[in-house]
């Protein structure tokens, strides 16, 4: 390392008086060689190298005491060799709703084909119960012509089991009711 002095003017290094004929400024006066970079950066590979083998041996270490003290399988059980990430088109048939999209683009424009079918055509929705869809344009124009279909107003407001206690509340309460005049036994008036 290199000596740094600062000192003020007027005193020497030992802080006394006067002048000093020398003044140093402090800066370095060698860099950094190349040896200790280049030291650095070999053992970083070499370490590098050393981790690496290190966890791909405990990796493989593992991998063998866990084959060797998988448990057996039942017989009945079928060993199954293919890939597991090819999939059959049979299994892809077996496999519940909502499957992945293979060609999204496709897939929804099929979609949109077969929704726009069916704004747009006749048909029917349940031929047993004689009802039958048709066209969007047609459907529009009809309820602009004959309106909207409503249910009548009654008045009554439909029983539930919230209005059924409050109606058996109502004609229970005799709280409200004038009182009926009581005639005393043996006594008349």
């Amino acid at each position: 390392m290199t000596d740094l002095r600062h000192g003020n003017p007027g005193h020497d290094a030992k802080g006394h008086g006067g002048h000093s004929h020398k003044t140093d400024l402090g800066f370095e006066r060698e860099d950094l060689g190349g040896k200790p970079v280049f030291g650095f950066i070999i053992t970083v590979v070499i370490s590098g190298v050393l981790i690496y083998y290190a966890i791909w041996g405990i990796f493989y270490f593992l991998d063998a005491y866990d084959k060797k003290n998988q448990q057996s399988r039942s017989p009945l059980v079928e060993i199954e060799k293919a890939n597991p990430r090819d999939v059959q088109e049979k299994e892809i048939k077996r496999f519940p709703e909502p499957r992945l999209e293979e060609n999204e683009r496709t897939e929804l424009s099929n979609f949109r084909y077969s929704e726009e079918q069916e704004l747009n055509s006749y048909g029917w929705v349940d031929h047993s119960a004689g009802v039958a869809h048709i066209p969007i344009d047609q459907a529009m124009q009809l309820v602009a012509q004959r309106g909207l279909p409503t249910t009548p107003q009654t008045g009554t407001v439909p029983l539930s089991p919230v209005n059924l206690a409050r109606a058996a509340a109502a004609t229970a309460d005799t709280s409200n009711m004038p009182a009926e005049p009581t005639q005393q036994k043996g006594k008349k008036q």
